[in-house]
């Protein structure tokens, strides 16, 4: 599934650079916003967004990064294995701390406003997905548009469960989407695991909370050494029924990757 580069408009008088891809059928699709882990936008991440479209979605995948430039921001080898891995990060980080939560919902008011506008995205409710570092950022737009968001996926997320007094898992009470958090092993100590579904109770979310088994910290991309096939495939068997269930209208049809992992069906 083809995916092009578009622009969103946003608050801070710029324009996010951001992956879009959809069916080119001519029709309306449900809208999903797809966050970028840490690394940013960059080949595996238009990968996935054209396989989740090919499901029948228009998935919207923003640069976060904006505001640093273009994507990917620094420059990302073709693979991302341990001995770059600290570089890169060290690189990112300065980004990461300024996406501060005030940030986050200005860009997320923008992100959403655009997706739902597109003519080829089906009107009411969207879905938001998010990986790493965008497993939180999801997370707080899902929190900060209860009424637009019906479905909210979030993968080897960060940060979800903090001492901070921001900490997502403190404010889930406006929370609608029915929820599934797909944690590698070493995402969460168990403690964080029990308060985070401790959470999600009190606030009345249907959720679903999984370890993948054999997983570590970014399983689903496959140009990091933390890839995981089987996770990945995981990934995909959740994420689909979630959204079939939520947006309706979506197709359910393997494609793509999902088709073509030689990997066992996850239980």
């Amino acid at each position: 599934m083809p995916t092009k580069t578009v622009r969103i408009p946003t608050t801070d008088g710029l324009q996010a650079d951001a992956f879009a891809a959809y069916p080119d059928d001519g029709e309306r699709h449900p809208g999903v916003l797809m966050y970028m882990d840490a690394f940013g936008l960059r080949p595996v991440l238009e990968e996935m967004a054209g396989e989740l479209a090919g499901h029948g979605y228009y998935v919207l995948v923003p640069n976060v990064y904006y505001r640093q430039g273009p994507g990917p921001v620094v420059e990302l080898p073709e693979y991302i294995g341990e001995d770059v891995r600290p570089a890169i990060i060290d690189r990112l980080r300065p980004f990461i701390v300024a996406h501060t939560t005030e940030r986050v919902l200005r860009d997320a008011d923008a992100y959403v406003g655009f997706l739902t506008a597109q003519p080829e995205v089906t009107a009411g409710r969207i879905a938001v997905t998010g990986y790493c570092m965008g497993g939180l950022w999801a997370t707080r737009t899902a929190l900060a548009h209860p009424d637009e968001v019906a479905a909210l996926a979030v993968f080897h997320p960060g940060f979800l469960v903090t001492d901070a007094p921001d900490s997502p898992h403190r404010h889930l009470a406006p929370l609608t989407a029915e929820v599934h958090a797909g944690l590698s092993e070493n995402d969460m100590v168990p403690e964080a695991v029990v308060e985070l579904n401790e959470a999600l109770d009190a606030a009345g979310v249907t959720h679903t909370t999984e370890i993948y088994p054999g997983t570590a910290h970014g399983f689903t991309m496959r140009d990091t050494d933390a890839f995981d096939a089987p996770g990945l495939r995981r990934h995909w068997a959740r994420l689909l029924p979630l959204l079939a269930h939520a947006l309706p209208t979506g197709k359910d049809a393997p494609r793509g990757c999902l088709a073509g992992l030689a990997v066992p069906d996850p239980a």
